[in-house]
């Protein structure tokens, strides 16, 4: 670990102050399902949420498992933060997995199917248990839709096991021939020499069959009531039309998952772009590292399977129901507007007042900074920036830095508009997002198709930060507009994620922004920054300082305090340097969605921490980060979160909040977030998560605030001048939660 300056005697690099990476983000997962267990929550977005937990199970096993198996294939014996070898990880990992896997299916069959059907929602779980009306409707389904996309695939000396795909579902089959054909098939031969096209020397046959994904896998049948039934079992149930002249021994569905953690050399990538799509082919041939079958799947077909994909036991997962169950994330579309009784409200974001008038984007931004709060404000008017830079005659360039887009990305088609407009166009495609490489590679070759000129980023690094640059010139010269954000340029995850940005035009950040573009393209590095803090070579000494400040202000009898909302902490300098000013008396309040390697309840060592997690109907993914400083409070949003891989591999920007009325705002957001008694798990000293006792409180979810919040504020009157202030809004008790737990916030 780095050395941070310290006074006090105590060893705060100990591998038991840290907790590792990977059982933390378990527990994260595990705090997803609770959300699926919960009964005060609609039931289909219970669904969802196991549904939610079997995705972010897939991703982790694909990149953080598989992570672990190469370490030790490769002999690397480095150890984690918490002490722990790569062998050591995976040994606590697997038991780990299989009974979260349990858990998942212990909520889908005792849970989520009993209230389903109590709602009036029937999930039919093996077709046998159709009625001869039901089986005659889904069987004219099979043989119209399903039948001609099928296509069985048969092993045998000829033909070699087939390349099945990852994450694919598919249908394992042992047939045999039948006797009475081979039988008339030998006599035919031997009267008339001629053979049969198909080899039947095997006595038992393997087939495989791909669930066709193009296809939904949930289908309603037709009819009264609602009755649901996986595709996979109406193929099942008709299996035999797929093979004629042979008897079916078994046939059980089947899933593998594997190694998609792609390995790129990029000093020796002449081309970046097609070296990335030649890794992302070779995705699809990755090392098998998870076989999930049914529970009862027949012996001799599992045999065959695990040999063939060379698993260990440990690595096959037997089911207690349907695999691939993020399919549950599909139940609340299958059944329609007809149960909109058991989902949330559809939620729609509130507009933000500031550009509510008759003034064009820029002018509203030269009359003050605005801050955005999505989802609960729209984000419109991001997408709206673009576009009437794209269109503005006296916009002379825009530079912007995507990471993760959306499938039909209206800011693409703007920066595409721009360039045809012969605006100067600039832009940051990240290529290497994980599971995104392959959107990001067409909206690069589509940007550069329009006349953009196109970037990568710089060697070895990903570029995560979110910035955009519209270079205007205006009567008085040439001013910069920027928009800084914590979250992607995603006008879909924009309606699901937490995040904040920042729209202004103040001098010394758009120096600053021209600075980041340069460093991008030209790999020019400033020699100082006006207002910004940039990884990964000065933002980590920032947040170090800043840290370190509070623990000496602490020291000296001065106010002090932090408080920090991300989605994950993991850095060892990072959370050493919160163990010594928690040590010198700071009070550190931390609000962390995922992981978190810090331990809380440390005598002597984070007996001063908090830390609480919150998982509600959006994903809490905004950075924000407060310092008192002795009553000179310092705010600001980031990019990055406090890991490694944000601080020392990943270009980010941290960015103040210096408005006088903004930092309010800003500083109300971690207050409401901290009151939070509804969502809010808090981290034990043993590492486990509960929710405080909330008897005799009033019960005070911060997500519902914010969605309140931001209706009432869209309809205030707008503040100009030194007449602007902030005023929180009265949604609920704001007085009675301060005197229930004596905490003012930030």
């Amino acid at each position: 670990m780095a050395e941070i300056k310290s006074e006090n005697k105590r060893d705060f690099t100990k591998y038991e102050y840290y907790r590792n990476r990977e059982l933390s983000w378990l527990a994260f997962n595990e705090r997803v399902l609770g959300e699926a267990r919960d009964k005060t929550i609609p039931l289909l977005e219970r669904c969802k949420f196991l549904g939610i937990t079997a995705s972010n199970l897939d991703e982790f096993i694909m990149v953080r498992v598989a992570s672990l198996k190469d370490q030790i294939s490769a002999g690397y014996e480095k150890r984690d933060i918490a002490g722990m070898n790569a062998k050591e990880q995976l040994e606590a990992l697997i038991p780990a997995l299989h009974e979260f896997a349990d858990q998942q299916y212990h909520v889908y069959n005792r849970s989520l199917l009993p209230a389903l059907k109590k709602a009036g929602i029937e999930v039919i779980t093996a077709h046998e248990k159709l009625t001869q009306e039901q089986g005659e409707i889904v069987d004219e389904y099979f043989m119209q839709s399903v039948y001609p996309v099928l296509t069985p695939m048969a092993v045998d000396p000829s033909r070699p096991f087939p390349l099945v795909r990852n994450k694919s579902l598919n249908i394992a089959v042992l047939l045999q021939y039948k006797k009475e054909k081979k039988d008339a098939e030998k006599k035919e031969n031997k009267n008339t020499g001629k053979g049969s096209l198909l080899n039947h020397a095997q006595e038992v046959e393997f087939v495989t069959v791909q669930v066709p994904s193009v296809l939904p896998r949930i289908f309603r049948l037709p009819g009264k009531g609602c009755k649901l039934i996986f595709l996979e079992q109406i193929i099942e149930r008709n299996i035999r039309k797929l093979f004629l002249n042979y008897d079916i021994m078994c046939a059980y569905p089947y899933r593998v998952m594997r190694n998609s953690d792609l390995a790129i050399d990029e000093e020796e990538a002449v081309d970046l772009l097609q070296t990335i799509e030649k890794q992302l082919k070779k995705r699809a041939w990755g090392e098998v590292i998870r076989l999930e079958v049914q529970q009862d799947m027949d012996k001799r077909l599992l045999k065959y399977l695990k040999k063939e994909f060379d698993v260990e036991d440990d690595e096959i997962f037997k089911i207690n129901g349907p695999l691939d169950i993020t399919l549950m994330s599909k139940i609340s579309g299958a059944v329609g507007d007809e149960f909109a009784h058991l989902k949330d409200p559809k939620h729609i974001p509130a507009p933000i007042l500031q550009f509510e008038n008759e003034d064009d984007i820029f002018t509203n931004i030269r009359k003050g900074d605005i801050l955005m709060h999505h989802p609960y404000q729209t984000f419109d008017n991001v997408v709206d920036f673009v576009r009437q830079a794209a269109k503005d005659p006296t916009v002379l360039a825009i530079k912007q830095t995507l990471y993760r887009v959306s499938g039909n990305s209206p800011i693409i088609a703007a920066l595409a508009k721009a360039a045809e407009n012969g605006k100067q166009v600039t832009v940051l495609v990240e290529l290497k997002a994980r599971f995104d490489e392959e959107n990001n590679i067409h909206w690069a070759k589509k940007l550069e198709r329009a006349g953009c000129h196109v970037i990568y980023g710089l060697l070895g690094l990903k570029t995560h930060c979110k910035i955009t640059l519209v270079v205007r010139m205006e009567e008085d010269g040439i001013r910069r507009y920027v928009h800084l954000g914590t979250g992607n340029y995603n006008d879909t995850t924009a309606k699901l994620y937490t995040d904040t940005g920042l729209m202004t035009c103040s001098e010394k950040i758009g120096e600053d922004a021209t600075a980041v573009f340069n460093m991008l393209s030209g790999y020019s590095e400033p020699l100082a920054w006006n207002a910004l803090a940039v990884a990964p070579l000065w933002l980590k000494d920032k947040f170090l300082y800043l840290i370190g400040r509070e623990r000496d202000l602490a020291k000296e009898g001065k106010k002090a305090k932090i408080v920090a909302k991300m989605n994950s902490l993991s850095d060892p300098v990072i959370i050493r340097a919160l163990y010594e000013a928690s040590a010198a008396g700071v009070e550190i309040e931390l609000i962390v969605r995922g992981i978190c390697c810090l331990k809380t309840g440390i005598p002597d060592v984070s007996d001063n921490i908090t830390v609480r997690s919150i998982v509600g109907t959006f994903l809490e993914h905004s950075r924000i980060y407060y310092f008192l400083n002795n009553g000179h409070e310092e705010v600001y949003m980031a990019s990055a979160d406090w890991m490694p891989r944000n601080l020392d591999r990943r270009v980010e920007i941290m960015f103040p909040v210096e408005d006088r009325v903004l930092k309010e705002e800003v500083k109300e957001i971690l207050r409401v977030t901290l009151k939070d008694n509804l969502k809010a798990q808090f981290l034990n000293a043993d590492g486990s998560y509960t929710k405080r006792d909330r008897r005799g409180k009033v019960h005070f979810c911060a997500q519902e605030y914010f969605v309140k919040e931001a209706q009432e504020r869209a309809f205030q009157p707008e503040q100009s001048g030194d007449e602007r202030h902030f005023t929180p809004m009265t949604a609920f008790s704001e007085k009675k939660l301060d005197e229930e737990d004596g905490n003012d916030g930030c």
